[in-house]
């Protein structure tokens, strides 16, 4: 190969590929020996002066020096091209994009495509809108009472369907102020006021008065009268039910809407209730003070007592001379004051043989008790304040719970199914668990029969729904202990599980479906008399138990009455005539000892609670005196959600 003569001082070799390698090397676009021409230098001269303006450029200035001063060496050999390394960079800043920006990026032509086509289509129906001018045959509604004009252009491939604001809609918007109701709780009148209410669409404010006491005592002010329901507009008195229904007729219930509720509500309307607030005020035991000073000064240890460890007990002397000493009085005294904190269930027998007597028994305090750190309604310390009357505390907790369920999302208007988180959250219920506290030494001998009957069926259907919040639902027969025996509240100053309330108390202390002992001992207090129809009361949490409900003192008997009826008409018994078949309860197969125990019996007095079609056909049957068959229904443990 014969190599190409390059002048040293005014040829230089340039290519808009080329790159000078620091050696003297360089790089072409081909492999090959290229002569290098002047009119090549002065047109990369120029290109040179606009790209090269890195640091490269000094390089190649260098590499040309060093061939043009090579005397001796006038030739360039040919290399094989070979790539340079990178020059290192530092990294750029991650951009940050929505997501339609990368869809964009990714689909440029698509997003291009459908941005055209929506401009071409606005374009062509603001096109044709403009188009239209009156009397073309388009049809105008024009409403002079409602103050507006509607009008249906017809475009062809364009289907526009106008939807307009119902009249309760169009006054809510104009509505600014707040509309108020008082109510209480088991109240016909006030339920059918949050029924006008919602049927109308129409929000408002609602102050139970039987939850917020304090209420009661604004709304005496402000009427002259606690009659519920009351109705305020903003600060201005409306009235009661009566007064609106008599305006929703004559139709002037939406201009005083307009007229009273247009401005925002002022501050001289009836105050909203603070939640987490409570509105009773506790006073302290006349005895706390001795107590107190007895839990720093007896001597509190464990000793073993006929043959038992007996934990944190004290001995009776012991008692008697601390209150001596403390209250700086004499022996009788003494005792009757250890006698009154054993009946305020501040201390107990460690046996339960007695209240307190002057001898040389054992006692320990009521928070010492083996049972209280399972009881649900015990919190660290005991309640030390005064004993709230046994009445008072009844009908409290059902004023509570009836409002739990007459509260518009919480239960089911058939009340067969329960929202527990809800309720969970609720106001109600905060105050619920606050006077479970009050249960702790309640006196239960304070009771009248029906207040008792009543008492214990509502405080039992207010456990459940506390059990299912705490524990969760039982779902099946295995989940049964842990719901029904080990979920307690200390009541009275003894534990009180769902299995003792309905077994021991509201039974007469006899055996449950599943257990081989019965509740109570014949010495206990807490018997009562058996009544069947409580099983028709019991809401279990279940999908195959009685609907929820609460029962009132005055009334509690025709209240059962009514519960019965109603479950034996809705899914209680199913009758057959053909097969002679009666499909009833399993809840009658459980407790068949409290309906009779023989079939005969059980068909008898189910035949009593029964109506229309099914109470003829048994009827029928039992006086052909024919054999009848009692099939048992399935009973469903899932949750009554």
């Amino acid at each position: 190969m014969n190599p190409i003569e390059i002048n040293p001082e005014q040829d230089k070799v340039h290519d808009a590929d080329q790159k000078i390698i620091p050696n003297g090397g360089w790089r072409a676009g081909q492999d090959g020996d290229v002569e290098a021409g002047k009119s090549s230098e002065n047109k990369e001269d120029s290109d040179s002066t606009e790209v090269n303006k890195t640091p490269d450029s000094d390089v190649a200035k260098e590499a040309d020096h060093q061939i043009n001063c090579n005397g001796h060496n006038k030739y360039i050999p040919t290399s094989k091209a070979q790539v340079p390394l990178p020059k290192p960079e530092p990294p750029k800043p991650k951009m940050e994009r929505s997501q339609s920006l990368s869809i964009a990026e990714s689909m440029p032509l698509i997003g291009k495509y459908i941005r055209d086509r929506s401009s071409s289509f606005s374009a062509a129906i603001m096109n044709r809108l403009s188009s239209l001018k009156e009397g073309s045959g388009d049809f105008v509604l024009k409403n002079d009472s409602l103050n507006f004009e509607v009008t249906e252009f017809k475009i062809p491939g364009v289907k526009v369907i106008v939807k307009l604001k119902s009249e309760e809609e169009r006054l809510e918007d104009q509505i600014r102020g707040r509309i108020t109701l008082f109510t209480k709780s088991n109240c016909e009148h006030s339920i059918a006021a949050r029924q006008f209410f919602k049927e109308k669409g129409l929000r408002y404010v609602e102050i139970n008065i039987d939850v917020f006491t304090k209420s009661g005592n604004e709304l005496m002010e402000r009427t002259g009268s606690c009659e519920v329901p009351q109705i305020f507009f903003n600060d201005s008195l409306i009235g009661g039910l009566a007064t609106l229904k008599s305006l929703s007729e004559s139709g002037e219930l939406h201009e005083k809407m307009k007229e009273l509720l247009g401005p925002k509500c002022p501050e001289e309307a009836p105050k909203v209730p603070v939640y987490g607030i409570n509105d009773e005020e506790d006073k302290e035991d006349e005895l706390v003070g001795v107590v107190r000073f007895l839990r720093q000064s007896l001597p509190i240890q464990d000793r073993l007592i006929k043959m038992k460890m007996v934990k944190s007990c004290f001995a009776g002397p012991d008692v008697v001379e601390a209150i001596i000493n403390h209250l700086d009085c004499g022996r009788r005294k003494g005792i009757a004051t250890a006698k009154m904190m054993a009946q305020k269930h501040f201390i107990h027998h460690v046996f339960g043989e007695n209240d307190f007597e002057n001898g040389y028994h054992y006692y320990r305090f009521l928070e010492h008790e083996p049972f209280i750190m399972g009881c649900f309604n015990f919190r660290s310390s005991t309640n030390d304040n005064e004993p709230k009357p046994a009445s008072f505390i009844a009908d409290r907790l059902s004023k509570l719970m009836f409002s739990i369920v007459e509260m518009d999302g919480y239960v089911s208007d058939d009340r067969l199914h329960v929202d527990y988180f809800r309720i969970s959250k609720s106001e109600e219920f905060r105050r619920y668990i606050k006077l479970t506290r009050d249960l702790q030494r309640i006196n239960l001998q304070l009771f009248t029969p029906n207040e008792r009957l009543a008492f214990f069926l509502n405080l039992y259907n207010a456990m459940v729904i506390h059990a299912v919040i705490s524990i969760g639902h039982p779902e099946g027969i295995l989940d049964n202990k842990a719901f029904f025996l080990d979920f307690q509240y200390v009541i009275g100053g003894y534990p009180h599980s769902l299995s003792i309330i309905e077994n021991g108390i509201l039974r007469n202390n006899r055996k449950s479906p599943f257990s081989l002992t019965k509740p109570f001992s014949k010495e206990d207090r807490r018997l009562h008399v058996l009544n069947p129809l409580i099983h028709f009361g019991l809401c279990k949490g279940t999908r195959s138990s009685p609907k929820l409900r609460f029962f009132t003192a005055h009334n509690v008997e025709d209240e059962l009455i009514s519960a019965a009826k109603d479950y034996f008409q809705s899914e209680g018994i199913k009758i057959d005539r053909e097969l002679r078949t009666v499909y009833l309860t399993r809840i009658i197969k459980w407790f068949s000892q409290d309906f009779g125990g023989q079939e005969k019996e059980i068909l008898e007095w189910v035949l009593n609670y029964l109506e229309g079609r099914n109470a003829k056909l048994l009827k029928t049957m039992l006086g052909d005196g024919d054999l009848i068959t009692i099939v048992y229904q399935d009973y469903d443990w899932s949750g009554n959600l």
